[in-house]
């Protein structure tokens, strides 16, 4: 737990103007741009977090892994310090490649994160993940590939429901990441629609990593959150003979808005150690 706190002093200290003597500087871990998506018919802002060498004259062919994470404004200082903790040389932690964040700002989460309608008695917009998907996968890394030092490395991270649409990003063997994290997954949307897709899933997923993290809901939720995770990860790894690289953990001391700081951390390690 010692390099979790040394995680949390870094990102409560990411975002602070220090001043010394009569010189005031600000410390800046990112900077925001608006791409225009013709998939969703709408402009979609997004936060970019570059690692500490990307602007060093003597790096200037070094290329990087990219992290596009979902309900960006909400987790971006917090991805952003946990990545440069354990990236940095600064640090040398050397526990992951210094890494370029992709943090996309929320406009309708219901839409863009579910691929399924499930009844309520208010309209809707559920059921278009899959064209937020297609905006990720054919607008957004595309722009990202043409504008900054990219290598074909890519992580997709996403907290409830975005959790929900990186196990359908994972299932879906069209899909243009290598591996995923999916932070305390809000399955109980289409339970049925996921146990169908294990059903179909394809080679081509259980050869990327994926990391599930379970918060504790309490006694109340157990069947609704822990036990459907358990379930899930239990039918994947049926369905192939070979050793799965899908890890799930559970967390028994967080809820579900204090665990993607921990999982963030523990789901990176994961993804970057050697098998």
């Amino acid at each position: 737990m010692r390099n979790l706190a040394y995680v949390i002093l870094y990102i409560l200290l990411a975002g602070v103007q220090t001043t010394f003597g009569q010189n005031k500087a600000d410390i800046v871990i990112g900077s925001k741009f608006v791409i225009k998506s013709n998939i969703l018919d709408e402009e979609r802002t997004c936060l970019i977090s570059l690692p500490d060498s990307y602007n060093d004259s003597s790096e200037v062919a070094k290329k990087y892994p990219i992290i596009i994470l979902l309900d960006g404004y909400t987790h971006f200082k917090t991805a952003s310090g946990i990545v440069h903790f354990m990236s940095s040389n600064r640090n040398r932690n050397n526990l992951m490649p210094e890494s370029i964040i992709i943090a996309i700002e929320n406009v309708d989460r219901e839409r863009d994160f579910t691929v399924t309608k499930i009844k309520t008695k208010r309209p809707n917009t559920m059921g278009g993940g899959r064209n937020f998907l297609n905006f990720i996968e054919k607008e957004l890394i595309p722009y990202i590939d043409e504008n900054y030092r990219t290598e074909p490395s890519r992580t997709l991270v996403g907290h409830s429901l975005g959790g929900l649409l990186t196990l359908n990003s994972y299932m879906d063997k069209n899909s243009v990441f290598n591996a995923y994290i999916s932070i305390d997954p809000s399955i109980w949307w289409s339970e049925e629609m996921m146990k169908n897709k294990v059903d179909s899933i394809s080679s081509i997923s259980f050869n990327k990593k994926l990391y599930i993290a379970t918060a504790n809901q309490g006694e109340e939720n157990y069947e609704r959150n822990k036990k459907r995770h358990d379930n899930l990860y239990a039918l994947i790894t049926k369905k192939s003979e070979e050793p799965l690289n899908v890890e799930i953990k559970y967390f028994e001391k967080e809820n579900h808005r204090s665990v993607p700081l921990i999982a963030l951390y523990e789901g990176l390690t994961y993804i970057n150690q050697e098998n």
